[in-house]
């Protein structure tokens, strides 16, 4: 098993690095009939791309996809979807000093560990920048939900240890940082101007909610519901830590407290985020994703190469101060992508 195919019936396989030709994907299991363009794809993929946002990096790439297969007349045929997306910013060089030394917080030493042969031009298949097709894939199955009217969204709820005191779904996609709260966008963006003086980097927590779930999502015992979604969100690089509606603040709670009672109109509570026994209640899904801090910091760190001899590096190039905002729309795409292939699974009976 490779680990690069995500799904059982709406199944992606993505390719590539972030300094080689591109990267891209292919979306098997993809019903026909569904509106699809380059342009859709596009609108998601700009909400990733490098070089926006507050703290982000100075890399500049269009990210522009190509659409390969699968799609006729603005629809999808039911075969196989390719897609591609060219690097065209790369600066390799960067790298060269460090391709025997092990940087600290990223895949280096336990690349080396499994292949003992590494792509060291900007972390290669580990890199951030890996997640552009799962973003392009994302927005294929968003096309899929939409038809169903589910509706996925996902927006910061913390930024450098700094809670939004609110959650204003309004205009999220419009915002700084796709801030729940409109409100701290000022103070998030006075602590990154604190800490890149620094030269460190920063982490946060991104809420993922899902509205128009049916009822009955989510295979028993181990393909539950909840299981796939965390599979999903924790293979994001930056992800550190997922939860599910009052996740471990339930370790907390009395079972009075957690339950969610029932009434003739429904339920009266979320604690559960929308998932019963691995299976959707038919409320909104509610899942958060804790976002570690860029590893690529311009501090002296210890570190060692790779005939374990002390090394101390500063690390340079190009790197966002937080992984937030571009990570929000890659977790919105892998949810997006679980769902899919969740409500195919449903109807297959799979």
């Amino acid at each position: 098993m490779s680990g690069n195919t995500f799904g059982t019936i709406f199944r992606v396989t993505t390719f590539g690095e972030s300094h080689g030709p591109g990267l891209g994907g292919i979306v098997d299991g993809c019903p026909a009939g569904i509106k699809l363009d380059e342009a859709i794809i596009q609108k998601a993929l700009d909400r990733r791309k490098p070089g926006q946002g507050y703290g982000a990096t100075s890399r500049k790439e269009d990210d522009k996809v190509s659409l390969l297969s699968g799609v006729f007349q603005g629809k999808t045929t039911g075969t196989p979807i390719g897609f591609f997306v060219a690097n065209t910013n790369q600066r390799s060089g960067d790298y060269s000093r460090l391709k025997d030394i092990y940087r600290p917080g990223h895949g280096d030493y336990t690349y080396d560990a499994k292949y003992g042969f590494r792509d060291y031009r900007g972390g290669g298949r580990s890199s951030g920048r890996e997640t552009v097709a799962r973003v392009a894939a994302g927005a294929i199955a968003q096309q899929v939900l939409a038809r169903q009217s589910i509706r996925v969204m996902a927006y910061t709820v913390e930024l450098g240890g700094i809670p939004a005191r609110e959650t204003i779904l309004d205009q999220i996609e419009t915002r700084p940082f796709f801030a729940a709260d409109p409100d701290m966008v000022a103070a998030w963006e006075e602590r990154i101007d604190t800490v890149r003086k620094q030269g460190d980097t920063l982490g946060g927590i991104v809420e993922i909610r899902v509205q128009g779930v049916p009822a009955g999502l989510g295979e028993p015992v181990f393909d539950k519901l909840d299981a796939c979604l965390a599979q999903g969100v924790m293979s994001v690089g930056a992800v550190k830590g997922v939860s599910v509606g009052a996740g471990f603040e339930a370790a907390r709670m009395l079972g009075s407290e957690n339950n969610d009672p029932l009434s003739p109109e429904g339920f009266l509570s979320n604690h559960a985020g929308g998932i019963l026994a691995g299976i959707s209640s038919g409320q909104d899904i509610l899942v958060r994703a804790a976002i570690k801090p860029i590893p690529s910091i311009a501090r002296k760190q210890r570190t060692i190469d790779r005939t374990n001899q002390e090394q101390t590096i500063c690390i340079g190039g190009r790197h966002d101060i937080c992984a937030i905002p571009r990570v929000v729309p890659v977790l919105k795409a892998m949810v997006a992508l679980t769902l899919t292939d969740m409500l195919l699974r449903h109807r297959a009976g799979a």
